[in-house]
């Protein structure tokens, strides 16, 4: 029945009276505040009550269950005096209403200040991306599962009691409907405990990490004892949940719930699109290879496919000069001008050949049988027999004569006769 101040950002309120602050949100829609919150601090010097104002005071206007024992938990629940509390406000959540009931006149103060990046916010949002895209991986994970089983033993008990003593519940109807049940109850105990945790911290440490470290060691050995999941259909489940608390991870992580939505079917969209975009890429890699230009392949030439080789084009290339010399475009009278056989070059144009009788004697004579070539090889390989050369050494020798000659070009005569 009392008006409340409305605080905005910035404001810093001073007041020793019991009175109600209300923050109304900002409709309008920005990017820029995806992971931004309010900050709303109230110290003072003496104690004082904190109590959040719910539009919905009256518990009989509760539309479902849940709601209704909701309400009547959090008017039982109520946290007990502090001096300093702390408040964080969603950019585009719902409105907040508060009450500060100082039990001494007492100054105390209320600051508003904004915090662009929360990175608790950020934490949740990229925690999300990643456990929604490794669940299948972290599902068949040993170590994930003995940190699981301990982080749902500390923050949902009587779920993990119940998964605990399934093979004692014979039907499995009764099993999903205490399982829903303990959900739902344990969903609404980590509420309470987010909301409260500042002052279950301050006034109750020692039963809080007592709490934590009995829990935690009685779960690690009950998964411990059970063992990893070995069943398709248990990994299956694990990845299931995994990506369900992926979900959620990522919907309180941002301030804007359209984003949230964007980004889950777009998750959603990336993992159904896994399989055509695999049969995409191999439809591309095979296309990429038949379009691909052949890679030129080197052969290595015999020393008959050399000399035959040699042969024939050589003979091809007497064949063009000739054409060429024959045809209307070739300056004859400037090429006989230099010429110091015009005669010879005139005879090899209708035919001749182009190496002359006493040319292939000398050849013969040069390189031929009974050559003064041949004996001076066959005088040296003599010699170095006659020394004491061991025989490996010739023919390790004639080896390498043998490479030299197939790695340089000899006229051809030459290399027809050797």
């Amino acid at each position: 029945g009392k008006n409340c101040s409305l605080l905005q950002e910035m404001d810093v309120i001073q007041k020793q009276d019991e009175n109600c602050y209300c923050f109304v949100q900002n409709r309008t829609t920005h990017l820029q505040y995806l992971w931004s919150t309010l900050q709303i601090k109230v110290n003072s010097r003496e104690k004082f009550r904190f109590e959040p104002i719910s539009e919905k005071n009256n518990c009989r206007n509760s539309e479902t269950v849940f709601e209704f024992a909701a309400c009547a938990v959090q008017i039982l629940w109520k946290p007990e005096t502090c001096t300093e509390t702390f408040l964080s406000i969603k950019q585009y959540g719902e409105d907040v209403c508060f009450k500060i009931q100082p039990f001494k006149i007492e100054p105390y103060t209320v600051r508003v200040k904004r915090e662009m990046l929360d990175g608790k916010l950020l934490f949740l949002f990229v925690a999300g991306i990643f456990l929604f895209h490794f669940a299948n991986s972290l599902s068949r994970s040993a170590k994930f599962f003995y940190l699981s089983g301990v982080i749902l033993g500390v923050l949902a008990l009587l779920v993990f009691v119940l998964l605990t003593l399934k093979r004692f519940i014979p039907r499995h109807s009764t099993f999903w409907i205490l399982m829903s049940g303990s959900w739902m109850v344990s969903l609404y105990f980590i509420y309470c405990f987010k909301e409260n945790m500042q002052w279950l911290w301050s006034e109750h440490r020692n039963y809080l990490l007592g709490y934590l470290l009995a829990v935690g060691i009685t779960s690690f050995a009950i998964c411990y004892q059970h063992g990893p999941l070995t069943t398709e259909l248990s990994i299956t489940l694990l990845t299931w949940t995994l990506q369900l608390t992926a979900f959620v991870l990522i919907y309180c992580g941002v301030t804007i719930p359209q984003v949230a939505y964007a980004v889950i079917a777009v998750s959603l969209c990336s993992k159904g699109l896994c399989y055509p975009l695999g049969a995409a890429c191999h439809i591309a890699r095979k296309m990429k290879h038949h379009f691909k230009s052949k890679k030129l392949v080197f052969k290595y030439l015999t020393e008959e496919e050399y000399r035959e080789q040699g042969e024939s084009e050589t003979i091809r290339a007497l064949e063009e000069l000739r054409s060429f010399c024959r045809s209307p475009d070739f300056p004859s009278w400037i090429a006989v001008s230099k010429l110091q056989a015009p005669h010879r070059f005139a005879a090899f144009v209708l035919g001749s050949p182009h190496v002359s009788p006493a040319e292939t004697r000398a050849h013969d004579e040069q390189y031929g049988i009974g050559s003064s070539f041949l004996e001076e090889q066959l005088f040296e390989t003599w010699a170095q027999s006659e020394q004491g050369e061991p025989p490996n050494a010739v023919h390790e020798e004639d080896e390498e004569n043998e490479e030299e000659m197939r790695t340089q070009i000899p006229f051809p005569y030459a290399a027809e006769l050797l």
